[in-house]
C-alpha cells in the first residue's frame, strides 16, 4: 500500500507514521488492480441479482435488464483486468469500461452506462492511482453521465431515482467531514430508499412509460440495479479497507 501524506511537511509525515492515532491525515491510494477488484465485486453482485432484475423488468418492460447489466459489467471487468495487467493507469480504465459496456449491451442501458463511465473518466483523468475519495468522484461522475445521456429527472421512475439520492447522500456526508466509507454507506442507504420510492411513481421514460398508471406499484428495474451497484461499491471499498487493516 502506498501512502501520500497530506499534512504538508516531512515532519508531519514522520509524526503520522510514528503515531497512528495522531490527528495528521494520511491518504491512501487505490491502484488500477484494486479498482478492478472493486469493479469485480460490483459485477458479481449485479450477476447475483440478474434473475430478480429480470423479474422486475418483466413486470413493466421486456425482462432483459438483468441479463444486459450482468453481461455489461462482466465485459467491463474482463477488459479492465486485461488493461490493468498491461500497466494501464486507474483513470484510463474508465473509457475502456465505457467502450466495453456499450459493445456488450445494445439495450438502453448500454449508452447510458457508457456515458456514465465516460464522465467519470473525464473527472478523474490523468490519475495513475485513485485516492480513496475518488470513489465518490467516480460515483458522482457515473450518475451525472447517465443523467446527461438519458435526460431523466427525479420522479421519472428511472435509475436516476436511485443514483440521485445516493449522490446527494454521499456529497452531504463528505461535506460533513465524514470518511469515504461513511459516505458510501450513506449513498447505499439513499439508493435503497430511492429504489423503493419508485413504487409510487408513474413511468415517463422508456418502455415502461407506455403503461402509464399501470406502472404504479412496481419497482423500477434500473433503480434496482443502481441500488445494487451503489451497495456493491460500499462493500468493495470496505473489503479494500479490511485488506489494509483499517477504515471507519
Amino acid at each position: 500500500m502506498s501512502r501520500v501524506h497530506v499534512a504538508g511537511t516531512p515532519r508531519a509525515a514522520l509524526l503520522a507514521e510514528s503515531n497512528p492515532r495522531s490527528d495528521y491525515v494520511v491518504m491512501t491510494r487505490i491502484t488500477a488492480a484494486e479498482f478492478v477488484d472493486i469493479l469485480r465485486i460490483v459485477s458479481a453482485r449485479i450477476d447475483e441479482a440478474r434473475e430478480h432484475l429480470g423479474e422486475l423488468d418483466g413486470a413493466i418492460g421486456d425482462a432483459d435488464h438483468g441479463r444486459t447489466m450482468s453481461e455489461g459489467f462482466a465485459a467491463v471487468v474482463r477488459d479492465a483486468q486485461d488493461a490493468a495487467a498491461r500497466g494501464t493507469g486507474a483513470s484510463d480504465l474508465l473509457p475502456i469500461a465505457a467502450r466495453s459496456f456499450l459493445d456488450a449491451v445494445g439495450a438502453t442501458a448500454g449508452p447510458l452506462y457508457a456515458g456514465g463511465f465516460q464522465e467519470a473518466g473525464r473527472r478523474l483523468s490523468g490519475r495513475t492511482e485513485f485516492a480513496d475519495a475518488d470513489i465518490l468522484v467516480f460515483l458522482a461522475g457515473l450518475g451525472d453521465g447517465i443523467a446527461g445521456r438519458g435526460k431523466a429527472v427525479p420522479g421519472d421512475k428511472t435509475m436516476m431515482d436511485a443514483f440521485g439520492p445516493a449522490m446527494r447522500a454521499a456529497a452531504a456526508s463528505e461535506a460533513a467531514g465524514e470518511s469515504t466509507a461513511a459516505a458510501l454507506r450513506a449513498a447505499a442507504l439513499g439508493a435503497a430508499e430511492g429504489r423503493e420510492a419508485t413504487r409510487t411513481m408513474v413511468a415517463s421514460k422508456g418502455r415502461a412509460a407506455r403503461l402509464g398508471t399501470r406502472s404504479l406499484g412496481h419497482v423500477d428495474p434500473g433503480a434496482a440495479s443502481a441500488a445494487v451497484l451503489v451497495d456493491a461499491l460500499r462493500e468493495a471499498f470496505e473489503a479494500l479497507l479490511a485488506r489494509r487493516g483499517g477504515g471507519r
